[in-house]
Formats: structure tokens, sequence, C-alpha cells
């Protein structure tokens, strides 16, 4: 597959008029935030979400998605989309068909949304639109698998040059389970989403995993992980070029997050916007350096987006 058009970790627009603007969920609030990158000229664009974790940005279609986890036991979780502003808001994957979904990620050229689901123990796929939804990878099934967090999918990204997707399967709290796993974007002919066996184990024994992104210019990978320290509470990244495990060791490049959770790459601009469940929201440089906080205690954060959005539409 050829390079996506645009996707979350990549500038969505070249023109000069256009300006960086973060979203931002407030899961203890159920509700989206849309501000400057520095944290100014803030205003809620979207309320009564139902516990939102991921959310990616169309610039092009002029539109916002997220998901909301619902509550895990009640198997109600859902996708919704809205226009930039927040206005003509819509379900687009209701409950019912996916459990937990926790982060999201938009392939535009193939016209696809990515996503993570939890205890639903699966990667899954679908149009933009919400239509034919797919089970790429399924790690478990039944309510028994359902509590063992080796088996619970939480972030997800998708290499389109390599044709290949990334997510994390976080484990038990600080357990050292987590784990970064790597396969095709399809499933292979004759084969299923439980059996597949082109699944790699690209990194293990990490405390928990959660939230992915892939700079495809620099071709490394990074993640956020809420374990405890020294190697939690940390934004830590890899070359994806690199022999999967082999004695390669990843390199933190920020650390001391309070449950560090949504990460968002702007590129082009040379840095990083990391949330936490503290409710701080964090940006960095690209290598981690001159990291500093501009929000503090906004409640429980999750998923975090960064666009570059045309300034008449911001």
């Amino acid at each position: 597959m050829n390079e996506a058009f645009a996707t979350k970790s990549k500038p969505t627009s070249d023109r000069k008029d256009a300006v960086g603007r973060l979203f931002v969920l407030e899961l203890s609030g159920d509700r989206i935030h849309s501000m400057s990158p520095d944290g100014s000229d803030r205003k809620v664009i979207v309320t009564d979400c139902h516990l939102p974790d991921g959310i990616v940005v169309d610039v092009e279609a002029g539109h916002i998605y997220w998901t909301n986890m619902g509550v895990p036991n009640l198997n109600d979780g859902s996708i919704e989309r809205a226009d930039l502003d927040g206005s003509n808001r819509k379900v687009i994957v209701p409950q019912g068909i996916t459990h937990t979904p926790k982060q999201l990620h938009l392939e535009k050229r193939s016209g696809k949304l990515y996503w993570c689901d939890r205890e639903g123990m699966r990667v899954m796929r679908a149009n933009l639109n919400g239509t034919n939804v797919e089970t790429l990878v399924q790690t478990g099934e039944g309510e028994d698998d359902s509590r063992d967090a080796t088996k619970w999918c939480v972030g997800i990204t998708v290499d389109p040059v390599r044709g290949q997707i990334y997510w994390t399967q976080k484990g038990p709290d600080n357990a050292g389970l987590g784990c970064i796993f790597r396969a095709g974007i399809e499933v292979p002919k004759g084969e299923d989403a439980a059996s597949r066996t082109d699944i790699e184990t690209w990194f293990d024994d990490l405390p928990e995993p959660i939230d992915l992104e892939l700079d495809l210019e620099s071709r490394f990978l990074y993640w956020t992980d809420r374990g405890n320290p020294p190697a939690g509470n940390t934004v830590n990244r890899a070359s994806i070029d690199a022999p999967a495990r082999n004695g390669y060791a990843s390199e933190p490049v920020v650390s001391d997050l309070m449950e560090g959770i949504g990460i968002a790459l702007d590129v082009a601009g040379d840095r990083m916007f990391v949330t936490d469940l503290g409710g701080s929201v964090y940006t960095a440089k690209l290598d981690g350096s001159e990291k500093r906080t501009f929000l503090f205690a906004q409640g429980n954060l999750s998923g975090v987006a960064y666009a570059e959005i045309p300034s008449k539409e911001k």
C-alpha cells in the first residue's frame, strides 16, 4: 500500500493560512476540547460523550472521529463523527458492534478507520462512514478471556508503506507483561483473525504500553506507557526498521508523566503532544527535549490529535 494521504502523524495541510489545532478528550468530563497548540483559544466542542478515548482528524473532509469506550461490562462502546466545530454529530459504529473501542487511527487514502477493542480483544477497522466493520486480529473470546488483561488490545497505528499494523496489549497494571505486536494489514489468505500466522511480537516485557504514533519520515514508532517508573510513565520510541526484539532496546524520550495515555506527533514542527490521566497536556521535541507542561489538572485526559486546519475553519 502506498503512503497514506493523511494520517494523525503527518501534517494535514500545506496551506499557508492553516493553523495548528489540538483536539483533546476529557475522559472524566465526557467532553472534547479544541485548542491552539499552546493551550490558548480553548473551547469545548462536544459534550455528553460516553467515556471518550481515541480521536483522529480528517481535515480534508472537515471531520473528527472519536471512540466512546462505554462501560466495559455493558458492551456499549461506539464510534462517532462530527464536524471540526463539533456540529453535525453522528454515530457511525453503534453500540453492540465494538465492545470497548480505544485508540483510533485514520488511513485517508484507503478510506479506513482502524481501532483497538479492549474487552472485545480485537483489532478492527471500518469504512469512514462506519460500514464494512472487520476484525483483523482476535486475541481471545468470551467472558473468561476478557478478564485477562494480556489479551486487551489498546493502541493502534498503521505503516501504509510496508502494509503493517502495530498494536499494544497492555497487560495487568504494572505487571511488565505489556507487548507491542505487528502484522500485515490484511489477514493472510486462508486464515482468520483468531489464527493468523503473521503476527510478530515486536516488543515485550513492557510495563503498560498504551497509545502508538508512527513517524513515517524517520521510521520511529512512539508509544506512551502508563506503568510505574522508571520504565513506565514515559514516552518511548524505537526504529521500526530494527529487528523485532533481538536485544534491541527502545529509547525513553519523555518521563515523569502521570499515567500517560494519548500521543500525537507534529512531524513537520518537530514536536509531540502527550496527555495523561493526571489531567496534564505536555509538549516536547520529537527527541524528548524541551518538554513542558502547558495544562495541569484538567480532569482525566485520554486521546489527543493534532491537525493543521484552514484558519477560517478552526
